[in-house]
């Protein structure tokens, strides 16, 4: 009976919508990042079906099959928090005893009386160490229960030294010391080799620098209900195939209605309008256009796809049937601003890029769609980060009111409305001259084809990476990257497929 009712949940949650983004159940809540805060609330929502104690007992178990799975027997010590990771914590030191590991705990704080964490702690009837200096420098391996991903002040001098001793690091939930919500470290973070949490991923497992301090992350199930998503106003999401969905080819399709990408070309620096040209085209534009500022002849000569456009911009605007212009690669500051208003005063969908970055006037960017400075550009237009760079770019995208793609290792692309998602699909393969030229006309191509501008920037920046990945070999030049983009597109539809 109690399968049976699950099975009717799961089916009737995936005809349900969230009510801000139209987040489609099963397409893409697994993608969906949820902030320490959040967790905290999905957490109350569970326990009124399911017993804190239980949920402490399946994350416990969980973290015990990754140790199981991956390491063979050692000496363990488990240090433990007075909170519910240090529960989490005092399970697993029971399970792997009780498989036969040698296993004792450090306890780092008392837990509350009569709280779940305490229950937890009063069923450990191993040994529990004192000097834990000497333990932690002993024991091939120590498991990090100690706080978890809802630390917000910087972790503590003595907590610190005792886990830097560790030789080996599993993290439950994620390392102390790291952000759950902004990636950011508080004084100090052990490198985990595993960590392992629970339900969904927090935005900070995925924001450097804390990324780099999560070994392998893996998410376990721990039975909570999916459903509990859907009472809170999700603002994060890992970008992947399934939050977005790229057009499909249509039988009826022709050359405007799958996109025409329209770039403005520099008088000098003509090769960055070139390179946008060249991914648009790979990315499979209906119709690439180039303007150029000085002589044609470069950009003539480049490509028998390309029209260049020999009437001035005032002109050229006028055709309704091209929406969407790229205005910077290869621009200098005093072009940006011969074109840039001309294209906003007409209404067209500017993704804005390089040149545009070159003076701090945040007023030069309102009206654009999509922006996609790097963190030098960012903070030479709208200043130092103060706070973290997703608040920094979402208050940038609200002053522009632009998408904003805030270009690194770990990528932002950021809405208006504060949606955030974070890319992970990347690698040093797109550290290259022309590589950001390259995004925006996968940008600009995805735009003109209907996509709105949040996921056409989601969809280009993990198309990016996957063409990075797809090169023959880890050093390609910006050209190799657009060659490539055909099989992105493709391979972004079959994961897509696969997922559902």
């Amino acid at each position: 009976m109690c399968r049976v009712l699950f099975l009717f949940l799961q089916c009737s949650i995936n005809f349900m919508f969230y009510k801000g983004h139209n987040i489609v159940k099963n397409q893409n809540t697994d993608l969906v990042l949820l902030t320490p805060l959040q967790m905290q609330i999905v957490d109350k929502a569970a326990a009124k079906t399911i017993p804190v104690k239980q949920l402490m007992e399946n994350a416990g178990w969980a973290v015990t099959q990754e140790i199981l799975k991956r390491y063979k027997p050692c000496s363990v010590l488990i240090l433990c928090g007075p909170g519910n990771n240090g529960g989490d914590g005092y399970v697993v030191a029971r399970l792997l005893a009780k498989a036969g590991w040698p296993v004792c705990v450090g306890a780092i704080g008392k837990p509350k009386a009569g709280s779940d964490a305490e229950y937890a702690a009063r069923q450990w009837c191993g040994k529990t160490v004192e000097n834990l200096e000497a333990y932690v420098e002993k024991a091939s391996l120590v498991v990090d229960a100690i706080f978890g991903a809802g630390l917000t002040s910087n972790l503590d001098c003595r907590i610190a030294d005792l886990l830097r001793k560790a030789k080996r690091v599993i993290a439950v939930d994620i390392p102390s010391g790291i952000d759950g919500e902004t990636g950011q470290i508080k004084g100090y973070a052990p490198y985990a080799e595993l960590t392992v949490s629970f339900f969904r991923a927090k935005p900070g497992h995925y924001l450097l620098p804390g990324r780099e301090h999560m070994g392998v992350l893996v998410i376990k199930d721990i039975s909570i209900l999916t459903n509990t998503i859907f009472t809170i106003d999700i603002k994060y999401w890992l970008n992947e195939p399934g939050l977005w969905e790229i057009p499909r080819a249509e039988i009826e399709d022709y050359k405007y209605r799958r996109g025409a990408v329209s770039i403005i070309g520099g008088s000098q620096m003509t090769g960055a309008a070139r390179l946008s040209a060249h991914a648009a085209l790979n990315m499979g534009a209906g119709l690439v256009h180039i303007l150029p500022l000085g002589n044609n002849e470069i950009y003539s000569n480049f490509s028998a796809c390309l029209i260049v456009d020999n009437d001035p911009l005032e002109d050229v605007i006028q055709d309704k049937r091209r929406k969407v212009w790229v205005c910077g690669p290869g621009l200098s500051i005093k072009e940006v601003r011969r074109t840039l208003p001309i294209l906003i005063a007409a209404g067209k969908k500017v993704i804005a890029d390089a040149g545009v970055f070159q003076t701090d006037q945040i007023d030069m960017l309102k009206g654009t769609s999509i922006i996609t400075p790097h963190m030098g550009e960012f903070k030479r237009v709208f200043g130092e980060i103060i706070e973290d760079k997703v608040s920094a770019a979402r208050q940038a995208a609200v002053k522009t009111g632009a998408v904003v793609v805030l270009k690194g290792a770990d990528t932002l692309i950021v809405a208006p409305d504060g949606r955030v998602a974070i890319n992970q699909h990347a690698s040093a393969r797109l550290a290259t001259a022309g590589s950001g030229d390259t995004l925006t006309g996968i940008i600009a191509t995805l735009l003109a084809s209907g996509m709105p501008e949040w996921e056409s920037a989601c969809a280009a920046v993990w198309m990016h990476g996957e063409a990075g990945y797809l090169c023959d070999h880890s050093w390609p030049n910006a050209e190799m990257l657009a060659n490539n983009l055909g099989k992105a597109r493709d391979n972004a539809k079959i994961i897509k497929k696969i997922d559902n």
